[in-house]
């Protein structure tokens, strides 16, 4: 399991990703599931969430398609919008999980699934937003849902609900990131350090700064720490309940 989770900002695109994967508790490794492609007119980033093998399998496709682009087997670089993108990317996700699960008749058929976050932006558009299922099918964010997030979402769920805005800047999203983070690692064993943070700026058509928060990082420290004795003052000061 993973937690990933893709903002949509006034100024940008925010993304920010664990790295823990496993296969039980005496299993535990790191791995990146953040991925960022560029070139003059365009910038993609993509999240993974889900089986590791097709994750890995889907980033590999994508990278030899960049190799060696051709009509049959089009580059996600160079597409007219990242609508195309998002549709070429679930296609892919689609194909792999059918590949892997043929032959595998009595595998449960959500043992090959992955989710994707998909984000970025093409020349002459603003920054988009996507969230990719294992069909293949996706839905965009919007006004009304700007954020998503995939894996294991329901423990660092409440603080974006309660406090995105999309007119924070990016210090500040980055924070609520972390709060949100906070919450889900120290519920589930399954989601952990370190964590991968990338920002782009819209118009800029790069990358964007990109961050690796290790578990001794001293902001994220800092803002752990805060976080749980903001908590514990708010619960205090709340009134009494009387029994």
């Amino acid at each position: 399991m993973t937690y990933c989770v893709g903002l949509r900002l006034d100024r940008g695109l925010v993304f920010m990703s664990d790295t823990r994967t496993n296969a039980g508790v005496d299993n535990v490794a790191s791995c990146r599931k953040m991925f960022s492609w560029a070139d003059d007119d365009s910038v993609v980033t993509l999240l993974t969430a889900g089986n590791l093998a097709t994750t890995q399998a889907v980033v590999s496709l994508i990278d030899e398609r960049l190799k060696s682009p051709g009509d049959r087997s089009p580059s996600i670089l160079g597409q007219p919008s990242m609508f195309a993108v998002a549709r070429m990317v679930g296609d892919l996700l689609k194909q792999e999980i059918a590949r892997a699960g043929s032959g595998q008749m009595s595998a449960d058929a959500g043992t090959f699934a992955a989710t994707l976050i998909l984000g970025g932006q093409v020349r002459g558009s603003a920054p988009r937003l996507f969230l990719i299922y294992p069909e293949g099918n996706f839905i965009e964010a919007g006004d009304d849902m700007p954020w998503f997030q995939s894996g294991e979402t329901k423990y660092g769920r409440p603080i974006l609900v309660r406090a995105f805005d999309p007119a924070m800047n990016f210090e500040a999203a980055a924070k609520l990131l972390m709060v949100s983070y906070d919450s889900t690692i120290k519920a589930n064993l399954s989601v952990g350090l370190p964590l991968d943070l990338q920002i782009y700026e819209t118009d800029s058509l790069q990358t964007g700064r990109t961050l690796r928060i290790e578990a001794d990082d001293p902001q994220y420290r800092a803002i752990s720490d805060g976080w749980s004795d903001a908590l514990r003052s708010a619960f205090d000061a709340l009134p009494q309940v009387r029994l």
